[in-house]
């Protein structure tokens, strides 16, 4: 592939085999080889690094059934799902229901967790390495079903993690059709 890079007029940049730059419309162009590396970015032979728009994360995992929590979440409190609807870059863990940022970024999240009719309130926290981002509250006793929804953009390193947890409350019973999901918006 090759990289094509604009800059101002009367540059100092000189192409690779150190000819004169091609100048087009007062713009000057540099062309030069270049090669994809591990990290989705592309570094030129002139050690410029872009990143690479093929490198895409995205992630969406639903509940569906109505299962009771597991003794591991009724410890953890976290709220796991049982299908991935997407999983580009496999980046989600459907295990232990964590997202593991690849890169580091601008990543968007939402959750939308039902709760069943039970006479109490729920709270639901997204959980950015242990520590609660933002939360989500369902409360209304004279409803049937009633969910906690939420949505953030968050400023992620590498290897940052990201999960739902129930603060309080429960789910006993109630949170089929409860989703979670979360895209790289861009790298940085």
């Amino acid at each position: 592939p090759l990289l094509l890079l604009l800059l101002p007029a009367g540059c100092p940049v000189r192409a690779q085999n150190d000819t004169e730059p091609i100048v087009l419309e007062g713009k000057c162009l540099v062309v030069c080889d270049s090669s994809p590396s591990a990290d989705g970015a592309i570094t030129s032979s002139l050690g410029i690094s872009v990143r690479s728009g093929s490198a895409k994360v995205a992630f969406s995992a639903t509940r569906s059934t109505n299962h009771e929590p597991s003794e591991m979440s009724n410890r953890t409190m976290t709220i796991y799902f049982d299908q991935v609807l997407v999983n580009i870059g496999n980046h989600f863990d459907l295990a232990s229901s964590i997202f593991v940022a690849p890169r580091k970024g601008i990543y968007s999240f939402s959750f939308h967790v039902v709760k069943v009719y039970n006479r109490q309130t729920i709270q639901v926290s997204l959980m950015q390495n242990g520590y609660p981002v933002i939360s989500a509250f369902a409360g209304d006793q004279d409803v049937t079903r009633e969910a906690a929804s939420n949505g953030v953009l968050l400023l992620m390193e590498r290897e940052d993690k990201v999960h739902l947890k129930l603060e309080r409350g429960n789910l006993m019973g109630g949170w089929k059709y409860s989703t979670f999901s979360g895209f790289l918006v861009f790298p940085l």
